[in-house]
């Protein structure tokens, strides 16, 4: 599909809606108005990307309706969504158009971010209890030493010389509050459950203090 493609489609969209549309006047390529609404502006391309996003921002600096225009992926995915987000927070709207039926997937708006604060609660509590900066920035495929994992290691660390004990000696010799919790869940395969009461190390456990826990 061509640019030239989608035109004839946004063309009638817009029109269907009482709106007089025009193409190619001055730097936009497409410019619809209607009575009594602001001017909207619709860039076409044939592929969302950072190219036609530059345009859309570049005509808000004329106008705050400005549209996007593209063919309807094959595929929505998670790339199109990523995009998606940025168009919203951006504040430009989108169009698809596909067998010649065009969808709008979002209007022109301020963006207002809604704040996730149980996650954003999640990561202060992560960086306040992991001790020092044990990771790489800018790294990918390699494990992550979280502040979980370090108290599972200090647990091992008590574990190995202590020899079995209960999970709130631990929680007073390592400081870890969650002892008991880190202890029964196990996630990583490190301790062992030999009597009622007590945990003491596995050896996946000794081979992970060896290696520092990675």
């Amino acid at each position: 599909m061509k640019e030239s493609d989608l035109y004839p489609p946004v063309k009638a969209f817009l029109e269907a809606q009482g709106f007089e549309v025009k193409a190619e006047v001055g730097a936009a390529d497409v410019m619809a108005l209607r009575p009594g609404d602001p001017p909207v502006i619709i860039e076409l391309k044939t592929a969302l990307n950072l190219t036609l996003i530059l345009q859309g921002v570049a005509r808000q600096a004329l106008f705050e309706d400005v549209y996007l225009a593209v063919p309807h992926p094959p595929k929505w995915t998670h790339r199109y969504k990523d995009l998606t987000a940025l168009l919203r927070r951006l504040g430009l709207g989108l169009l698809t158009v596909r067998a010649g039926r065009v969808e709008a997937h979002l209007d022109p708006a301020p963006y207002q971010p809604r704040r996730n604060a149980a996650r954003a609660g999640r990561m202060l509590r992560e960086f306040q209890r992991r001790q020092g900066d044990p990771n790489q920035g800018g790294t990918t495929g390699v494990k992550r030493m979280t502040a979980y994992r370090q108290e599972a290691l200090r647990l091992a660390a008590c574990l190995a010389e202590t020899g079995p004990a209960s999970p709130a000696s631990c929680a007073r010799a390592t400081g870890v509050a969650r002892a008991a919790a880190i202890l029964r869940a196990d996630h990583y395969g490190w301790f062992e459950h030999p009597a009622r009461g007590l945990y003491a190390l596995s050896e996946a456990g000794r081979a992970a203090l060896a290696r520092g826990g990675i």
